[in-house]
């Protein structure tokens, strides 16, 4: 059976532009501009993020997340030194080589960590576990907000982290790309999940929250950010008309439109994630904190969803299923998927 448009869990990042996106660029699109980031477009976008952040922190714009992950992670690194993070980091898992890539060589050293979230004895361990020059040098740990696996970092987990970082000599990057939809769940101001608890560079996604493209990355200690510039340029990231990566963060950034929706997916999540738990047979296997829901479900009932034109993950968090909610999910989607769940569970044998 072809899936219909609705029928898509897989990823936030498969929703179109949300409105008040597309309105920012159609209004960027009005007449000429200067190119490269000299634009008053640009120059807006980054002041919105600074206010947002309620800091003067440094503001550049990456097509992706990948290259927004890891020229922030090049610039905090020589190709000696190592980068540890959660064992299903998207730095890990997703990136195929490209942290390792921009950074000459940087090294990635997993910890584990429950629900996604990295163990902090685990990172001093790792850190203390050799000091002898045949070790990559730990010099950052990376972080995940949301994380890999749907859950959060309270502010007081996120000054224990920094505590940690702190006593061991190692900046602290956050990968952001579902950054607001914590925020949304959390309800605290942004500074409060960023540089108030330590955070030396995030990765702020864009893409997921309803852009059509584009990240920020934001360094909160500005002398880090020393010749990022060229950096971007580098790797392809310099857009010419860059007014078009920074115009969608305006239209995001006004009347708290970026919590709304992220509020929304959040919403969505946590009503599907209690349809889902109601079944028989379907089990849940991490919390649903912000806007992904993890299930444990027979290898049957997958392939019957499958058919049924039902669209999912099956290989991030252990090969459970990932049900990702975003600001274009609607009710009508959750109650259709929980009954075409019940349906297919009730047919099949035990259940």
């Amino acid at each position: 059976m072809k899936h219909r448009p609705g029928n898509q869990f897989a990823s936030d990042n498969y929703a179109g532009i949300c409105p008040e996106a597309w309105q920012a660029m159609a209004e960027a699109n009005a007449g000429f501009a200067t190119s490269y980031g000299d634009d008053p477009w640009t120059a807006r976008a980054c002041n919105a993020l600074r206010d947002f952040f309620e800091t003067d922190c440094e503001v550049f714009f990456a097509f992706n997340g990948t290259a927004a992950n890891s020229l922030a992670l090049a610039s905090l690194c020589q190709s000696y030194h190592s980068v540890i993070c959660h064992e299903t980091a998207h730095i890990e898992t997703d990136e195929c080589g490209a942290i390792e890539f921009y950074s000459n060589g940087t090294k990635l050293l997993t910890v584990s960590g429950q629900d996604g979230k990295v163990d902090l004895d685990a990172v001093e361990h790792t850190v203390k576990k050799r000091s002898d020059i045949h070790y990559p040098k730990p010099k950052v740990l990376s972080i995940t907000q949301a994380t890999e696996l749907g859950t959060l970092y309270t502010p007081d987990e996120l000054v224990a982290v920094h505590g940690l970082t702190k006593r061991l000599g190692l900046k602290l990057h956050m990968d952001g790309a579902r950054f607001s939809n914590a925020l949304a769940a959390l309800k605290v101001p942004p500074k409060e999940l960023t540089w108030r608890a330590g955070v030396d560079v995030l990765t702020l996604g864009g893409t997921k929250s309803g852009m059509a493209f584009g990240e920020a990355v934001v360094f909160f200690d500005r002398q880090l950010a020393n010749e990022f510039d060229y950096r971007c340029k580098q790797a392809g990231q310099l857009a010419s008309k860059m007014r078009f990566l920074a115009s969608p963060w305006l239209g995001l950034l006004q009347d708290d439109v970026l919590l709304c929706h992220a509020n929304h997916a959040n919403r969505c999540a946590k009503k599907l994630s209690e349809g889902l738990a109601s079944i028989p047979g379907i089990k849940l296997v991490h919390p649903t904190e912000a806007n992904a829901v993890f299930v444990q479900i027979p290898q049957n009932v997958i392939d019957a969803l499958h058919t049924r034109g039902w669209v999912f993950y099956t290989f991030i968090g252990s090969g459970h299923c990932r049900f990702m909610c975003s600001w274009a999910t609607t009710d009508e989607d959750i109650e259709t998927l929980v009954r075409d769940m019940r349906d297919v569970m009730g047919k099949e044998p035990g259940f």
